[in-house]
């Protein structure tokens, strides 16, 4: 099975809410297979890289969030979390990895708490490579303006709600993907 058949699963309908998963996950596909282009020196996974960025939304099927078409139950922040679970139910557990660990810059179980956030008590900041860079190429995009690409200094912005320890990862990211 390939990447395309989970997401008609879960998205069997040609609909707004499937042109905007696919539309923001190829642009997010796109910039990380970018920068593992012009870094080879890295040795990142690309097959895997475009496989786990065209997944790592699918779980925004499942959230409340009318303003991009998604019209499940779940508050959006667990989107990461559902879409592991629909892919470790996949046989997918590496690819899951990158679903939980992409929101923000990834989050720590002291945010959680912080924040009283809705999800496992757990951390969830990407630790490989290609989890790394996907999260990054993913904060240069939003769903809501799919023809837009932000700028270094936007994502950081956008992540400062978040606290600055996502936007300190962030900066390292970004020096270490320049």
């Amino acid at each position: 099975m390939d990447y395309k058949c989970i997401i008609d699963k879960y998205y069997p309908e040609d609909n707004a809410l499937k042109h905007i998963l696919l539309t923001h996950s190829r642009s997010v596909a796109n910039l990380a297979l970018d920068i593992a282009k012009r870094h080879p020196e890295l040795n990142i996974d690309s097959d895997f890289v475009e496989e786990a960025a065209m997944l790592h939304d699918v779980g925004i099927v499942r959230c409340d969030a009318p303003g991009i078409e998604c019209h499940g139950t779940a508050p959006y922040i667990c989107h990461g979390v559902i879409g592991a679970e629909m892919l470790r139910a996949e046989g997918w557990p590496r690819h899951a990895r990158v679903c939980e660990r992409h929101t923000g810059a990834g989050i720590t179980l002291k945010e959680i708490l912080r924040q009283d956030l809705p999800l496992p008590h757990q951390d969830y900041l990407p630790e490989t490579l290609e989890e790394k860079l996907i999260c990054y190429a993913d904060k240069f995009f939003s769903k809501t303006h799919l023809d837009r690409q932000r700028t270094v200094e936007q994502a950081e912005k956008s992540l400062a709600r978040f606290g600055e320890e996502g936007v300190e990862r962030f900066r390292q990211w970004a020096r270490l993907f320049a």
